[in-house]
Formats: structure tokens, C-alpha cells, sequence
């Protein structure tokens, strides 16, 4: 068994799921398992029409257009009845925001729910007409429970037997091909909630992982997980195997094939998790293992985050001072803004953060308190994936290159799970850098 998982840009127009149906038809030997995001851009055009509603216009129209123009390319014209009782309940809750001024973030996981709700029963309803027959499964109707943290829900422990239970028939019996939506959840109460970032690719892998399947296949929009960023480098190349703490940081640094919660799950199973490409269905693709070595490379993956801010606390007080850092961490903590970098010294820490323009101020505010600070923003971090334990030799090589171009290194650090080593530089510095490091670790050593 596998499970495949089909993303919002794989799934945007009736051609596509024609395409997804011939993936699926070359997979039925494996008992493929689907999960599906919403079609195209809805999501996002359901949180719109929302916050239309809030202020005085509730207008379906361009969600209904898409959904029903692909039933009828698809020629299902019978299912119109079914999308049209979805289509009612969406409208009422749309008349309910309007009237009583109310987009809260549970209503908003309701409204964003409709989105895999229509395209689960759309491309199961497609794979019956093609002689695939299928079933459509909203995703709490097989077990998925969640917490009540509305628009960022944890799958809870309990989902896994539940999720076993309601389909652990098709292990053996293999009798029809499930489509169940992603993202989405119910918690105790009942209420519907969203998985946050990586939703999709999450109920993947809680499913993949309930089933104890023999591999998660994520489909995207590339050849897998590339060396860079291929807007940056055009000829980026696939990589063939990552493990997943690489992976993880990949996706922490920056890249957004995966995020690095979603993978987790599988993590745990020893689930192979295998990114492929929508447009080239023969391509291998990356495999992400849990524990892949490759002891020839340097280096897996360059990535980046722009628009960083370094900030830099310097204290004299805290030359041997007991305590000092959990200081600072707290007010952090406090301010409820997270850190992705931290270098120290005898008397200074610094660390970055992603753009936080609504908290900063008072951040500074409290710092100033307990030490002098610097803020600079404007900033990227470049973060090297792969075989860090030579960290020297890649160090070497970064630091010529980046000297050769007159570019000042203005921190550094390596992180503690010894796959990766970042730096920071200006953001309008960034792209030659990535082109430069990529050059001399993937193009000239070919």
C-alpha cells in the first residue's frame, strides 16, 4: 500500500485530474491511498469570500465557475446535484458572516474546509467514471481528530487506531481506491479545524503512518527536492535521497517543497517519503529516509530565507553573569516571536528572526532593559545542508568564494543536529551567493 498525496496546483482544472487518474492507474497495483488539497487557488478564495461577506457582499461565483465547469469537462454532469448541497451549506455560512459580523479563526476553518470538500468528492467521482472505482472520505469520517488550536490543529495520538480502523478492511481487500480530503480535521467538540502549513502533506503522512503503508508519494511541481532554488539557479538538479533530519532543516531554512512537522509521522513509522513530479511522472524523484548517509557529498542542498532581521545584544554584565541568556529567551518568549539562528559570545548574543514588524518595537523596548541592542534588517539567511561533520573544507570553500565577490560573512552558525551550517548576509548580496556556492559544490564537481 501507499498513500499519494495531490497538492492545490496538481489539482487546479479538469486536464489535471485527468492527469492525476493515469498517475493513479499506473499505481493500482500498490493499493494507493489519496489524499487531496483543494483545487487551484479555492482556499484562498474562500478565506476572500469570507472576508467579503464580513463587509457586505456574499459572492460565490468564481468558486462555483471553477468547480462546475470541471464537472462538466469531466462530463460528470450527475455529481452537479451533490457539489450544489455543498454549495447551499457554503452559502449559508457565508449569509451567517455577513449578518453577524463574525469571521473568527474556527469559522474560517469551516469556510477553508469546503475547498477539499469539493475536490475529494470531484476526483473520486472522476476515477469511478474512468473505471477506478473510488470513494470519497472527508477526513474526520475516517478518524482524524485534532486539538482546538483553530487554523494550526495537531493531529492527536488517538487518530492513528481510528484512522486503522476505518480502513484497515482495504488492506485485504482492496475493493475501491479512497480519496480523503487534506488539511482538515474535527476536534472532540466536533468543530472542523485545519492543520496549518503543510496541512495536506500532513494528513499524508498521519495516514501513511496509521496504515503502516509502504510509502508516501507527495506530488508537486518539480523533480523532487532540488539542489537550490531553481528561480535563483535554472539548472538546480534533483537530488536523489535525503534523510529526514535533512529534510526537516531544509524545509525550516527556507525551502517549501515540505514542511517539517508534516513529515514527522512518517518519521517515526520509518516511512519512505518520495516527492515527485506532477509534469514528469517518470522521474524517481527525491526519496526522503530516515537515516540516508551519503559520505561522497558535501553538500545536499543550498537554501535561503530573505528579509531576516539580525539582532545583536551586547552586555558587559554578562561576562560570566548566571542566567543572562534564560533573560533574554524569556522576553522572546514573551513577545511570542521565535529565533532561527543564536550565535554567542563572552558578551553578546546575537540571533535572527523572521520579518516580525508588529512586535519588534517592544521587543527593543524590553531588551534595552538588560542590555545595549542593534537591530539590522534587510537581511538573508544561506543555509548549507548535507555532510557538515566536514564543515572545515565547506567553510573554506564558502569563505573564498565569498571573499573573491568582496561579500562580508556577518554571522555564523552550525546547527546542533550537524547537517547544516548558516550565514548571514545582505538580502541584496543573497542571490550571487547562492549562485557562487552553488557553482562550486554541485556544477564544478560534475
Amino acid at each position: 500500500m501507499i498513500v499519494m498525496k495531490f497538492g492545490g496546483s496538481s489539482i487546479s482544472n479538469a486536464d489535471r485530474i485527468k492527469s492525476i487518474a493515469k498517475i493513479i492507474q499506473m499505481s493500482l497495483n500498490r493499493k494507493p491511498f489519496i489524499v487531496t488539497s483543494a483545487m487551484g487557488k479555492t482556499t484562498d478564495n474562500l478565506l476572500q469570500a469570507g472576508e467579503n461577506a464580513l463587509h457586505g457582499t456574499v459572492n460565490l461565483e468564481e468558486i462555483k465557475t471553477l468547480h462546475y465547469d470541471t464537472l462538466k469537462e469531466l462530463g460528470l454532469k450527475k455529481e452537479k446535484e451533490k457539489i450544489e448541497d455543498i454549495f447551499k451549506e457554503l452559502a449559508n455560512l457565508l449569509w451567517g458572516i455577513y449578518l453577524l459580523k463574525e469571521l473568527s479563526p474556527r469559522t474560517k476553518d469551516y469556510l477553508v474546509s469546503f475547498g477539499e470538500r469539493l475536490s475529494a468528492k470531484i476526483l473520486a467521482a472522476y476515477l469511478s467514471k474512468v473505471k477506478i472505482p473510488a470513494q470519497s472520505f472527508d477526513a474526520w469520517d475516517i478518524g482524524f481528530t485534532s486539538n482546538s488550536d483553530f487554523t494550526n490543529g495537531e493531529v492527536l495520538d488517538e487518530s492513528y487506531e481510528k484512522i486503522s480502523q476505518s480502513l484497515g478492511k482495504l488492506k485485504s481487500d482492496y475493493s475501491y481506491t479512497p480519496v480523503i480530503t487534506g488539511f482538515i480535521a474535527k476536534d472532540k467538540s466536533g468543530n472542523i479545524t485545519t492543520l496549518g502549513r503543510g496541512g495536506s502533506d500532513l494528513t499524508a503522512s498521519v495516514l501513511g503512518a496509521a496504515l503502516d503503508v509502504e510509502e508516501i508519494e507527495v506530488w508537486k511541481d518539480v523533480d523532487g527536492i532540488l539542489t537550490t532554488d531553481p528561480r535563483i539557479v535554472k539548472h538546480a538538479r534533483p537530488v536523489q535521497a535525503i534523510s529526514f533530519e535533512e529534510a526537516s532543516e531544509l524545509a525550516y531554512f527556507g525551502a517549501k517543497v515540505l514542511h517539517p512537522r508534516s513529515i514527522i509521522p512518517a518519521m517515526l513509522k520509518n516511512i519512505p517519503v518520495r516527492v515527485k513530479n506532477f509534469y514528469d511522472f517518470d522521474h524517481p524523484g527525491t526519496v526522503i529516509l530516515k537515516d540516508f548517509k551519503d559520505e561522497k557529498s558535501l553538500l545536499r542542498v543550498i537554501t535561503f530565507k530573505r528579509n531576516v532581521t539580525l539582532i545583536d545584544v551586547v552586555s558587559t554584565r554578562m561576562l560570566g553573569q548566571y542566567g543572562f541568556m534564560s533573560k533574554v529567551f524569556q522576553i522572546f518568549n514573551d513577545e511570542k516571536i521565535s529565533v532561527d539562528m543564536v550565535a554567542t559570545s563572552e558578551i553578546s548574543i546575537s540571533m535572527t528572526l523572521n520579518d516580525y514588524r508588529e512586535n519588534l518595537d517592544t521587543l527593543k523596548k524590553e531588551l534595552e532593559k538588560i542590555a545595549n541592542i542593534e537591530i539590522k534588517k534587510g537581511k538573508s539567511i544561506i543555509t548549507m545542508i548535507g555532510n557538515v561533520k566536514h564543515s572545515s573544507e565547506i567553510l573554506e570553500q564558502v569563505f573564498n568564494a565569498l571573499k573573491a565577490k568582496g561579500i562580508n560573512v556577518q554571522m555564523i552558525s552550525q546547527g546542533a543536529s550537524k547537517v547544516n551550517i548558516s550565514f548571514i548576509v545582505d538580502d541584496r548580496e543573497m542571490e550571487t551567493c547562492v549562485k557562487d556556492l552553488h557553482k562550486i559544490f554541485f556544477e564544478e564537481t560534475t
